[in-house]
């Protein structure tokens, strides 16, 4: 039987003594965590190794010998080392040694109650595996996959192997705090065998930040109790804190940090991964509108925005003038109903002008709006964009109004019209069904729905025109306020932690290993080194994902062609009865 022997690279140069592991039954592996140097006293080891065996839930125990010849010219410690299988007793013992002088390594796997067909002892054939202990400690194993960057010789280890090993490198970090230079009884050789990795500085901030972050969720706590109170739950107040897009981008980021400082420490690997790429993403979004304030506040770039922007109100609501008068003479030559193309002509020219009133009327206040809107850029750039998206439903307020209207109009003749073309044919839609059913009409029902349909009919492309214009109007203010969410939504939900890990430590997120052949000679073991390979961007993206506000509906294309045939509102939120695609 083959045996598979991981060794860190670490312990390579490490004094002779005892192999400190795991060894995997399913796998027929062995896990080599440390190395224990001389001198020791058994009883010593064996309480070390049930302390941590305790603490890590892990079932570590001395799986053989090493020997560093380089080090130890004595023939008779070899003797020595083999001996010790009688004071620690594993099935089967190890027996690694890396010889004088040379780069060949010899392995040696016996078994004292398998005999073979002489009587001797078993010897099983041990492939030595050699791997980065500081790596596999560090990473986070993902589920495998078949990568595209894989080369020929390298082989993928299977799932289970692969889990074991990761596993018991991650839960043996107890036995990693004591190293060669304690002055306990026993030595270890392992990844920190050069002290264990640590300063006064990071000392201090994790004694610090408990307080600190009780602090900070007791505040947040208070705040959402407020945001909470009953007087918020009225009617009007409810209304506008569901519809506008800043207050549900609050209402996000006040669950993100409540997330963040909670006292509770993450379960596990993944909660820990996604506290830190909301914390990267919030200070990256404060740094992104401290940055928009800074431009704003310079060479009183807030005092020419409040210039220029009534004059470019004027200027729409004059091109809006324009465009109306265009629809009341004979828009590319089209015959209209000159009578229903007069009225609604004349009530749209009406609410431009209410509007422009209106903008005048808000003009001196303007610079100061824009003040406090820019200073909001403090709590971060999504403030500031969400901001943005409700200035912008505001300041097309007036567009919004003549969608409604042009598309109430022309829901109520397409629905109007299909009724009476059923009509037609003899059927009528039941209620209480909701299915359609034969019915008989008498000759003067008939007759009237035979004069409602024509007015109808004559009376839809005037309709049909007005509503077409201003679904295209629109639907560019939707556009726009979508770029805006979607810029919204990428701050919110991309991981730049789990990113800049892959980027600058690809090893921290492994999607798998490969191997490469070390040394392969007819009568010597066969030694491999075991890389990880990173998983990639697009995996990263798609794994540590953060979830969005999501205030804002998603329509796929069928439904939304189809809202635009019929006539159907298309807001700008989420409706409660909306379905999602």
């Amino acid at each position: 039987m083959v045996l598979k022997a991981f060794f860190p690279t670490c312990c390579a140069s490490a004094d002779s003594g005892l192999l400190v592991g795991r060894w995997v039954p399913e796998q027929s592996s062995a896990v080599v965590l440390a190395v224990v140097h001389f001198p020791f006293i058994p009883m010593q080891v064996k309480e070390l190794l049930a302390q941590v065996q305790q603490a890590s839930r892990v079932s570590i125990a001395v799986l053989g010998t090493w020997c560093h010849r380089q080090q130890e010219p004595e023939e008779s410690l070899g003797h020595f080392l083999e001996g010790l299988g009688a004071i620690f007793s594993h099935e089967p013992w190890l027996q690694l040694c890396r010889e004088r002088g040379s780069k060949f390594w010899s392995c040696k796997a016996t078994r004292r109650q398998v005999p073979t067909s002489f009587g001797a002892p078993g010897e099983d054939q041990v492939m030595l595996i050699f791997y980065d202990q500081r790596k596999v400690l560090l990473s986070q194993l993902h589920p495998p996959a078949a990568l595209p960057d894989r080369q020929a010789g390298d082989a993928t280890a299977s799932a289970g192997g692969l889990a074991a090993v990761f596993d018991t490198v991650a839960r043996s970090e107890v036995l990693f705090r004591s190293d060669r230079f304690d002055e306990g009884p026993v030595r270890l050789s392992h990844w920190q065998s050069d002290g264990v990795e640590a300063s006064i500085l990071v000392e201090l901030a994790k004694r610090a930040s408990g307080p600190i972050c009780l602090l900070l969720a007791c505040l947040l706590s208070l705040v959402s109790a407020v945001g909470t109170c009953w007087v918020f739950k009225l009617w009007p107040l409810s209304f506008i804190w569901s519809k506008l897009s800043t207050c549900e981008q609050l209402n996000h980021r006040l669950e993100q940090l409540k997330l963040i400082f909670s006292p509770q420490k993450a379960e596990n690997p993944s909660q820990l991964m996604r506290k830190a790429n909301i914390l990267v993403s919030v200070l990256l979004d404060v740094a992104l509108g401290l940055t928009l304030l800074s431009w704003l506040h310079g060479k009183d770039r807030i005092g020419q925005l409040a210039d220029a922007l009534v004059p470019v109100a004027d200027r729409v609501a004059e091109e809006l003038q324009h465009l109306l008068q265009w629809l009341m003479g004979a828009p590319a030559g089209l015959k209209m109903n000159r009578a229903l193309d007069q009225v609604l002509g004349r009530f749209f020219l009406y609410h431009i002008h209410l509007w422009i009133s209106y903008i005048h009327l808000m003009s001196p206040f303007i610079e100061r709006i824009l003040w406090h809107v820019g200073l909001s850029a403090c709590l971060g750039l999504t403030i500031a964009l969400s901001i943005l998206s409700d200035i912008i439903a505001l300041l097309t307020f007036h567009i919004y109004c003549f969608y409604v209207y042009g598309a109430r109009l022309y829901c109520l003749k397409i629905y109007g019209l299909s009724s009476l073309w059923r009509l037609f044919r003899g059927k009528k839609w039941n209620v209480l069904r909701q299915r359609v059913d034969s019915c008989s009409y008498d000759l003067d029902q008939l007759f009237i729905g035979t004069l409602l349909f024509t007015v109808l009919i004559f009376l839809l492309p005037t309709t049909a025109l007005y509503y077409l214009v201003f679904t295209l109007l629109r639907l560019l203010v939707v556009t726009v306020q979508g770029l805006i969410h979607l810029l919204v939504d990428l701050v919110n939900s991309l991981p730049l932690y789990a990113l800049g890990l892959r980027l600058c430590r690809p090893y921290r997120l492994a999607a798998g290993v490969k191997f490469r052949v070390l040394e392969h000679e007819a009568g010597r073991p066969l030694r491999l080194l075991m890389q990880i390979n990173p998983l990639p961007y697009g995996r990263v993206v798609h794994t540590y994902r953060l979830p969005s506000c999501g205030c804002h509906p998603k329509h796929s294309w069928g439904s939304l062609c189809r809202k635009l045939f019929f006539g159907e509102l298309i807001y700008p939120w989420r409706q409660r009865g909306d379905k999602q695609d």
